[in-house]
């Protein structure tokens, strides 16, 4: 099967979240089973390394207009893991310090998607499945069918949507149909792009696209209703029967306690004593006493309260006045986040360590290293930390939102069932509650938390299941 992704990032070239965790792993995945897989990114050059550039090789290059404007396009390509990687040279657009939050951002992927489908038929790749991810590349499904319709090559193309945060839907003035794309109003109706008097990619791509994914069962049925479609809940419901959530698996290569050489010490499920050994690592490195015995908490996350960090600085004063907790935090965002965790820092220095930054080491680090991972996100729609935490015999206690619910069995004590701890009821109290009933489970029944460790480090979060899930659909489009 031939399969081109379009995205806006991908690991290890570029990401700012879990669209590029998926980018870097599914498609490598995919090209295990011996599809022809392809990946479209834009060239951000200042965020790749001078290797991969000095590794890229030019393809070809043509104009695209972008409404008025004549646009250079430069293709670039590399090879890697079986996968082919396109990059779409444009310096105007794209050689710049960020990826997103410029003014022009509309102007850099209309430009950005109309490359992508003028490239096809230049670098002689027509792909049965053409997989577009997010707001960035939702119009691609619309311009198939509207823009491109009389091109024969591209007509059979399906198209796959997938929403990896609907909080982002790129909504803009209506003049960029013409000013940006080169198009009337054809697709400027409420089955389309209409958006009050707005236009939405996102929207245009829900009903335009062949198949619409989430990365998760339960976010798949949450983003129907109004409390978290962000006004897109109506829409969903309408194509309901082309919308399936697979949840994203995590890289078992990358992400394996037996053969991580980030960690101090390998360990496995069958020989727990390296975690501890990380564990006193941690400590040590981030300057907590060195006790192997207390249960260490760990975050890492932005800082922002779709991450639920509300509920975690609302418990701090209990968690460390009445607990017998360390707790390590690893993470940036909103700054009244940063300055509580701070403060924390600073009053309970024996108990406290935030580390307000982004350093992956050191994130490795904690996953492995800590007892209990803490993540009471708000929503969630997938998640990979409960994930990576699981595989590193962490024990996580979650929201039980989006994928959480479906990565995450909670702990029976009585049956010995169950990966981690949850909460329904997003609130401090409740939150706090879960929490006590992790330190019980760790303190009073140690044997029964190594086991939980152990059931949670065997489960199956992989790529390769998450792969399964996502070719069963492509055949179904084509077959």
């Amino acid at each position: 099967m031939k399969l081109l992704f379009a995205a806006s990032e991908c690991a290890p070239f570029f990401k700012t979240g879990g669209l590029g965790d998926v980018m870097g792993a599914l498609p490598k995945e995919l090209a295990k089973s011996g599809n022809d897989v392809r990946v479209v990114l834009p060239y951000f050059v200042q965020k790749l390394s001078r290797e991969v550039q000095d590794e890229l090789e030019d393809v070809t290059s043509f104009t695209v207009e972008v409404g008025w404007r004549n646009q250079h396009c430069g293709i670039k390509q590399l090879k890697r893991d079986g996968v082919i990687y396109y990059f779409v040279d444009n310096l105007f657009y794209f050689d710049r310090e960020n990826l997103y939050d410029y003014g022009d951002d509309g102007e850099r992927f209309a430009f950005f998607q109309q490359a992508v489908i003028e490239m096809l038929e230049t670098i002689d790749f027509i792909p049965d499945i053409l997989h577009v991810n997010d707001w960035q590349t939702a119009m691609i499904p619309v311009l198939l069918k509207d823009k491109y319709s009389w091109i024969n090559p591209l007509k059979d193309i399906k198209t796959v949507l997938t929403i990896h945060n609907i909080l982002f839907q790129g909504v803009y003035d209506q003049y960029i149909l013409s000013d940006l794309f080169n198009i009337g109003y054809a697709a400027f109706h409420d089955r389309g792009l209409k958006y009050g008097d707005n236009v939405c990619w996102l929207k245009g791509g829900i009903y335009y696209a062949d198949l619409v994914t989430t990365v998760s069962p339960t976010y798949a049925n949450e983003i129907q209703t109004s409390e978290f479609g962000y006004g897109l809940d109506g829409d969903l419901q309408n194509v309901q029967h082309k919308l399936v959530g697979i949840v994203n698996g995590i890289d078992y290569d990358t992400y394996d306690p037996e053969t991580d050489e980030t960690i101090t010490e390998q360990f496995s499920a069958d020989d727990l004593s390296g975690k501890i050994d990380n564990k006193k690592a941690l400590q040590k490195r981030v300057g907590l006493p060195v006790d192997e015995d207390v249960a260490l908490l760990g975050v890492v996350t932005r800082l922002d309260e779709q991450k639920g960090v509300q509920l975690i600085v609302e418990a701090m004063e209990e968690l460390m006045k009445y607990r017998q907790v360390q707790l390590v935090l690893l993470g940036t965002g909103k700054h009244y986040f940063e300055d509580a965790f701070k403060y924390y820092t600073e009053a309970y220095p024996k108990k406290c360590k935030a580390i307000i930054d982004f350093d992956g080491e050191l994130a490795q680090w904690i996953y492995a290293g800590v007892d209990i991972f803490l993540m009471p996100s708000q929503f969630e729609p997938c998640g990979l930390s409960q994930l990576n935490s699981l595989r590193y015999g962490t024990v996580p206690l979650v929201h039980e939102v989006g994928g959480l619910v479906d990565t995450i069995e909670p702990y029976n004590k009585w049956t010995e069932e169950g990966t981690g701890f949850s909460f329904y009821d997003f609130n401090v109290h409740t939150f706090l509650s879960t929490i006590d009933d992790a330190l019980i489970t760790y303190y009073d029944s140690p044997d029964s938390f190594k086991k939980m460790q152990i059931r949670g480090m065997k489960q199956d979060n992989s790529w390769e299941k998450s792969a399964q899930g996502y070719m069963d659909q492509y055949r179904y489009l084509i077959y």
